[in-house]
């Protein structure tokens, strides 16, 4: 669907929400030109030179334009050229004009990390459909707090356009305080946007909050234990939603062990209600083997210009008699560290490229080992499986993978730990397999 935005929808007239979307889109893309090397923390002020300041190449400075030009679809309006000037300012210049000529959709990419994150497109109403929703959902709310990036749909939503959607002008980012230096720096009516990791510190270093304080999570489910740990400390409410890069919002809660209530404009899809499933990403492999009959197994959205769509979903959902939901594992095997989507099947693919490696098997740590992945690698013959080998293995990968997906903790044996059906198992940490 297409919709040209009106006035009061003009997101990017905030010239600070644009600023903190296009600097974290800016931060991120240049970290990933350069891995296992350190770049400017956010936030970036608005006089930054990208060359001057950053040290960007000529090829650095093509690939953020064009991530810039891919996300906010510049390509399409009649925007000044990126490359023109190098200071952030003359982007945001740039990018405020482009949306001005167009501005109706947006598109993002996958967190993930599966060697090719994928482009996600969404219409700037459906957006502002799910942001009506989060408004009721989250009234009287004075200030947002933020520890999550912009350029990623889910701060998108909760710390650009919802603040204007609730008249906020204060959109406070902390993500470099530790959790009690963020605690105490809390007043009554803040909402505080983060993700299941940074809920865990939470709970575990805050002291007691002042009153009226709601948090959210996003990213992926928050454990029950986590959520009841957050509570203690005196939030008011917890409110998770479910969600993806692909569907944007699909539900929420705020009782930790409480199903998903979707929201207003999903349905439950049934046979023969729509044809097709929503454009609004490529659909996956997995997403064309779970079509029968032209029909997609997930969920049906009532769209603003009254049409309906249909969308496959990256998660099995458990229907409960209520009509609330949970989410019953990934479809394509990811899992979440550090509120980020990563492959561990695809980080044991990078592992196998080391002359040391053999074969290796890459899972996310037991609870009680910690949040992280681990790996279990087979050395070839003559290298040794040493705290030597360890270091240099995590050097390497370091420097091809993004920080979530690098395994924090590595056993070595002559095989993969496999159980009575040869299936790949799980192992103890530091087991010699």
């Amino acid at each position: 669907m297409t919709h040209k935005p009106n006035d009061a929808d003009r997101w990017w007239r905030d010239g600070a929400g644009l600023q903190r979307m296009v600097a974290d889109l800016l931060g991120a893309e240049l970290a990933a030109l350069r891995p296992g090397r350190q770049t400017l923390a956010a936030p970036w002020p608005a006089a930054l030179d990208l060359r001057r300041d950053l040290g960007t190449d000529s090829l650095e400075l093509m690939g953020l334009a064009s991530a810039l030009e891919t996300q906010l679809h510049l390509h399409e309006a009649a925007g000044a050229p990126l490359l023109a000037r190098t200071g952030l300012q003359d982007w945001l210049d740039a990018a405020h004009a482009g949306l001005d000529a167009d501005g109706s959709a947006l598109t993002f990419r996958t967190s993930g990390s599966s060697g090719a994150p994928k482009p996600c497109t969404h219409p700037l109403a459906l957006l502002l459909q799910e942001v009506d929703a989060l408004a009721r959902l989250l009234p009287e709310r004075r200030r947002i707090v933020s520890v999550v990036p912009a350029h990623h749909i889910y701060g998108f939503l909760f710390t650009v356009l919802l603040p204007r959607r609730l008249g906020i002008e204060a959109v406070c980012d902390l993500r470099g305080h530790a959790p009690a230096a963020l605690a105490a720096q809390l007043t009554a009516g803040d909402l505080v946007i983060g993700f299941p990791d940074f809920w865990r510190a939470f709970g575990q270093a805050a002291g007691a909050l002042v009153p009226d304080v709601v948090g959210v999570t996003s990213t992926a489910p928050c454990p029950p234990e986590v959520a009841h740990a957050a509570l203690a400390t005196g939030l008011a409410r917890l409110v998770q939603v479910y969600g993806s890069s692909e569907t944007a919002g699909v539900g929420w809660r705020d009782e930790p062990e409480g199903g998903y209530t979707l929201f207003p404009y999903w349905s439950r899809a049934v046979p023969g209600d729509v044809k097709t499933c929503a454009p609004t990403c490529a659909q996956t492999d997995t997403q064309t083997d779970m079509q029968t009959d032209g029909q997609c197994a997930g969920l049906v959205r009532q769209c603003p210009d009254g049409t309906r769509q249909q969308a496959a979903l990256q998660d099995r959902l458990a229907w409960r008699d209520d009509g609330r939901f949970q989410p019953d594992g990934r479809i394509d095997q990811a899992v979440q560290v550090g509120g980020v989507n990563v492959f561990p099947g695809y980080v044991a693919d990078v592992l196998r490229l080391h002359p040391a490696v053999l074969d290796a098997s890459v899972r996310r740590m037991r609870p009680d080992e910690g949040e992280r992945l681990k790996a279990f690698v087979v050395v070839r013959a003559g290298a040794t499986a040493d705290v030597a080998l360890q270091a240099g293995l995590h050097a390497w990968l370091s420097e091809r993978l993004t920080a979530p997906e690098c395994p924090a903790a590595y056993s070595f044996g002559p095989r993969l730990p496999r159980g009575a059906s040869g299936k790949l198992a799980d192992w103890i940490i530091d087991s010699d397999g």
